[in-house]
């Protein structure tokens, strides 16, 4: 082993971060403003952008729910998708483990045999020949110098197989936890829909017996009591699909928490139950490269192509190969031991390709070529990352705004449809006008809704686009960056 001399091929280097013209702005081309627009009412907070503030191992912890952490725990305690990674990542570590010590160190194997044989009468030059026992025990050593490099750099891109792996397993973790989360929010939007919803109903049903009641006195045409019918009607048409829309995302729910979709006892989730955080990190683009799996991931598939070209390069050179044997050979099981019986061997071997049609160059230009294509994956996967985290950065800007105005006009249409309902009372407007303020109310209150769960399910992006915080957790205490 001493005799091992230097690696061929390239020596792996992470890459850099890419250039940032803008330091003020490194993700979006227009600054994000100091905090984002504020609401009334559930999920109107306003939130500030942290530069460079660190990321919690458990990011979900910002929204304040037990409920939603139990459901987690459960999650990753219980998911085979989390738990097929994990026994991936178990096979490359032992499959590294078995190739480095069999091409690291010396192959060293026991052999003990016994052979009955004949010699031929023209071999032996004996009569009839010669009939004879022959026992052997020996002990054989071989190794095989790396003098190249190729064995170090095949087991660089085994270590390198093994962080791919690794990695893997934390965007596994980080997409169920987000997905978790973020299919609680859709829970909590949907029954916030369906609540308003029920609500409309419970006025329009109320504004139907008002209508009946002025009809049976004839103050007005049985047309207006239709109308009334069919606007209840539309409006009660629209329930079955947000039910339906509930009960999936229940089910769905369950199954990342490793259930099957017919079992019960998963907590409900509200918006109200759900706190919005008023700060939120936003990591340097230099953390980011270290931070989120999937280009860890992806540079660790660059830095195995970067290993393979070594072997190919070493593959051109001499291999030497080292063996010896020691053991005895002897006619009498008993004798086998005895000092006549010893014999040993020693020899070494160099075996230098010269002619194979070309392969072995073609080998190293495939191999070079396999690099440039990690390389140019491994930069689309960084334009990637950084877009998510500038259309993430956006939405939160974005949708911050839009709650403000949907608040205002769910709040504007309620004030609209109070005023209608009195007019209608006193009959200074038609029915008509009625029921068009009371779709107008349905469809504000459905859209605010909307955009409240919208802020929340931005705000579990924004930690899943960083990386989720992996390297914070206890378990990963010794990870770096």
């Amino acid at each position: 082993m001493a005799l091992a001399g230097c690696a061929m091929g390239p020596d792996f280097k992470a890459p850099d971060a890419p250039a940032i013209a803008n330091a003020q702005s490194p993700y979006t081309p227009v600054p994000l403003p100091a905090e984002t627009a504020s609401a009334p009412g559930v999920g109107g907070a306003a939130q500030r952008f942290e530069m460079g503030q660190d990321i919690p191992a458990i990011w979900w912890g910002v929204f304040h729910s037990e409920p939603l952490d139990r459901l987690i725990r459960s999650a990753l305690a219980h998911s085979p998708t989390l738990a097929s990674a994990q026994a991936a990542l178990r096979q490359a570590q032992e499959t590294y483990n078995a190739d480095t010590g069999a091409k690291q160190l010396p192959s060293v194997n026991g052999q003990l045999g016994v052979t009955r044989q004949r010699e031929s009468q023209v071999a032996s030059q004996i009569p009839g020949g010669i009939d004879f026992t022959l026992f052997n025990a020996s002990v054989n050593v071989s190794y095989t110098i790396d003098a190249f490099g190729g064995t170090r750099r095949e087991l660089e891109g085994l270590r390198a197989a093994v962080d791919y792996q690794r990695y893997q397993v934390e965007a596994t973790y980080l997409t169920l936890t987000a997905n978790v989360v973020t299919t609680a929010i859709q829970e909590a939007s949907l029954r916030a829909q369906l609540r308003a919803t029920q609500e409309v109903i419970e006025a329009e049903s109320r504004s139907l017996d008002l209508v009946q009641r002025q009809a049976t006195l004839g103050a007005i045409a049985l047309g207006t009591v239709l109308t009334q019918q069919a606007q209840l009607a539309q409006t009660r048409a629209t329930l079955p699909a947000l039910e339906k829309a509930l009960a999936q995302t229940r089910q769905q729910l369950a199954v990342y928490a490793g259930r099957l979709p017919s079992e019960a006892g998963l907590p409900e989730f509200t918006l109200e139950s759900l706190q919005l955080p008023g700060d939120l990190p936003v990591s340097l683009p230099s953390s980011l490269l270290r931070q989120r799996p999937d280009i860890r991931a992806s540079e660790a598939l660059l830095h195995q192509a970067s290993a393979q070209i070594g072997v190919a390069t070493a593959n051109l050179y001499p291999q030497i190969t080292l063996s010896g044997s020691v053991g005895a050979q002897s006619f009498e099981l008993s004798q086998l031991f005895s000092g006549p019986s010893a014999a040993w061997s020693l020899g070494a071997g160099l075996l230098q390709p010269i002619f194979n049609g070309g392969s072995l160059q073609a080998k190293k230009r495939a191999a070079i070529a396999a690099y440039e294509q990690a390389q140019a994956q491994y930069q689309q996967t960084v334009l990637n990352a950084f877009l998510n985290v500038a259309n993430t950065l956006r939405a939160l800007d974005s949708d911050a705004q839009s709650l403000s105005a949907q608040a205002q006009a769910a709040s504007l249409a309620r004030e609209s449809l109070d005023l209608v309902n009195r007019q209608y009372q006193l009959g200074a407007v038609s029915n008509l006008a009625l029921l068009d303020a009371q779709r107008t109310y349905q469809q504000t209150r459905i859209a605010l809704a909307q955009a409240q769960a919208a802020r929340y399910a931005d705000t579990a992006a924004l930690f899943q686009a960083l990386g989720g915080g992996w390297w914070n957790r206890a378990d990963l205490a010794d990870a770096k960056l």
